[in-house]
């Protein structure tokens, strides 16, 4: 199968420029994507792209990632309605880093004729001089033409405009393009469905300065069945650094896929082939066959197989194994964004209603008291059932904390602090 009608099947062809289906059925061609380092890692969201290039990768072609070191200095406006912050160059240099190294999880940059490219604009565009760009890049587009795109035109028509450094991204990402075609023979450019004015921009100036035609193919933005974001859940980004989300998290958000995104996103993000989707897709859904493939394959693509044995792991403990047989450290992991409070040690222990509402589990003691009583207060995995339990040091794991659950699925974490005064 030809890499168009590969995407295609998939669902990650959103549109592309006149010709370039033929081309792909009966020419290799080289191609690139562009990723700015607004962070020091990627997230979620960036892998639209990244399996476009992939899949260009698998088909024969020479795919290019391009880091922006120098755009990333600037922030493109696509897709935004405010002005970005800038970044300082020591920010940026570290988050290039970064997102280099989680490229190579998707990419194969040892692949002999066919190998990635990892390239960083920083090496141009941070040389190229005011006047430079004027003469040989600005002299192309007229500033009709530059209102007339869609990231541009949206910025104006709203109260803070647009500066003058972001209304400029879009002829540095057209320099980016023009300088990988006459480097490496550039002649497609992947991206989200919001880059298709920086891309065309870019086919442009490559017609104008070579008089050669190039393409461009963007791919969707994904949203979820309710209408929200990819990749936002209530605690913030799902990122692809496991300092930043954790692998156990990064599984978990995976295996929540709403039932009707499930096969979607098998599409997009994994290999799988048609039938082994398709095969997926029959399960009954209360089995959650397919979230669980899904969450195994990416895990394992981003974090490693351990991750994926790791995370399953802590799932089944949590979900009704003995926590005491996991470290702080694997909960703390685990729970990064639950709510969470301290309490000072204590060696006669705790009452636990007392500590239920002075930890913010309960809005009061009696609260915590009926439910108790109803049976939904756990501690540790273990339901409580008696309001006059008194919990001590011994029922902490690692003597440190306690991971109480009330009702089905609200998680709190109480963290005992040493060397405080306990007040009772």
């Amino acid at each position: 199968m030809d890499v168009y009608s590969e995407l295609a099947w998939r669902g990650l062809v959103y549109d592309e420029t006149e010709g370039l289906r033929d081309i792909l059925t009966r020419e290799k061609v080289t191609v690139y994507s562009g990723f700015d380092p607004t962070a020091v890692s990627l997230h979620v969201g960036n892998l639209v792209p990244i399996m476009g290039l992939a899949h260009f990768q698998r088909a024969g072609h020479s795919p290019i990632a391009l880091v922006g070191g120098g755009t990333g200095l600037i922030g493109d406006p696509s897709g935004k309605n405010n002005e970005r912050e800038l970044l300082t160059a020591e920010q940026v240099a570290v988050n290039v880093a970064g997102v280099r190294a989680q490229l190579s999880h998707f990419l194969d940059f040892d692949a002999g004729p066919l190998q990635a490219r990892l390239v960083d604009n920083a090496e141009w565009l941070t040389t190229l001089g005011a006047i430079s760009f004027m003469r040989d890049v600005g002299k192309h587009f007229t500033v009709n033409y530059m209102q007339a795109k869609e990231s541009v035109k949206r910025r104006l028509s709203g109260e803070e405009g647009i500066s003058y450094t972001e209304f400029s991204y879009l002829l540095l990402q057209a320099y980016d393009y023009l300088v990988l075609h006459e480097r490496f023979g550039c002649t497609v450019q992947v991206g989200g469905s919001d880059q298709w004015g920086n891309i065309t921009a870019g086919m442009d100036l490559i017609r104008r300065v070579h008089a050669a035609k190039a393409h461009g193919l963007v791919l969707p933005l994904v949203t979820t069945a309710s209408g929200t974001k990819f990749g936002k859940t209530e605690a913030g980004t799902v990122w692809l650094d496991p300092a930043l989300t954790s692998p156990y998290v990064f599984y978990q958000f995976w295996l929540n896929v709403d039932d009707r995104d499930v096969v979607r996103y098998l599409r997009y993000f994994t290999f799988f082939e048609q039938g082994r989707i398709d095969e997926l897709a029959a399960q009954p859904p209360e089995q959650r066959t397919a979230q669980r493939e899904l969450a195994r394959e990416m895990t394992r693509r981003v974090h490693g197989e351990t991750a994926v044995r790791d995370a399953e792991a802590a799932a089944q403990t949590l979900f009704g194994g003995d926590i005491s047989s996991m470290s702080v450290a694997q909960l703390l992991q685990v729970f990064p964004n639950v709510p969470s409070s301290t309490t000072a040690y204590s060696p006669d222990g705790w009452p636990i209603v007392e500590l239920l509402a002075s930890s913010r589990v309960t809005s009061s003691k009696g609260e915590a008291t009926r439910l108790i009583r109803s049976g939904g207060i756990y501690v540790n995995n273990r339901r409580i059932s008696d309001e006059k339990l008194r919990l001590r040091t011994d029922d902490a794991v690692g003597g440190e904390l306690f991971v109480v659950r009330k009702g089905k699925r609200e998680n709190f974490l109480i963290r005992v602090v040493r060397g405080v005064s306990s007040h009772k």
